[in-house]
């Protein structure tokens, strides 16, 4: 499994971990700062000693490029945040389905609606279903009824 963090955070871990080792610190102490296992540790002096500093360079992710980049993506999250009407749609439900048809139109990018789901659970957008209220609701009826119907309901029931 991959570490969490970014390409060049976990680099500035390893080349931390190996100038603390040349300043004369322990292995275990070195683990113990830059909290990893003793382990990784080990194979980063070792790494360090047959290949010298490039050994440590962050090595690029596996996998194709996205097709949208990191802008873009802001750019999919403004037009998300305008809400779907100011897209064209008749409601304010955002889609998967409705998403992918907006990448596609203004990015020229394909994307399948179940990836672009997982595209945006990273970007932080969660499912969102809309609350569902009849267009005759009266809120001030409503109020009325809980402050003074409701509680004599209440009683008469226990």
């Amino acid at each position: 499994m991959r570490p969490q963090g970014t390409a060049a955070s976990l680099e500035a871990r390893r080349r931390l971990a190996v100038d603390l080792l040349q300043r004369g610190k322990t292995t275990a102490e070195v683990a113990e700062i830059v909290q990893v296992p003793a382990s990784s540790v080990r194979r980063w002096r070792a790494a360090w000693k047959r290949g010298g500093e490039a050994a440590l360079a962050a090595k690029p992710h596996p996998g194709s490029k996205p097709k949208l980049s990191a802008s873009r993506q802001q750019q999919v999250l403004r037009i998300l945040t305008r809400g779907a009407r100011a897209a064209g749609y008749d409601t304010e439900l955002w889609t998967c389905q409705r998403v992918a048809e907006v990448v596609e139109q203004r990015f020229s990018v394909k994307y399948h609606p179940d990836h672009l789901g997982r595209i945006l659970h990273g970007l932080g957008w969660t499912p969102q279903k809309p609350e569902r209220r009849a267009r005759e609701r009266d809120e001030q009826v409503i109020q009325r009824w809980r402050a003074c119907d409701w509680p004599r309901i209440k009683k008469r029931g226990a």
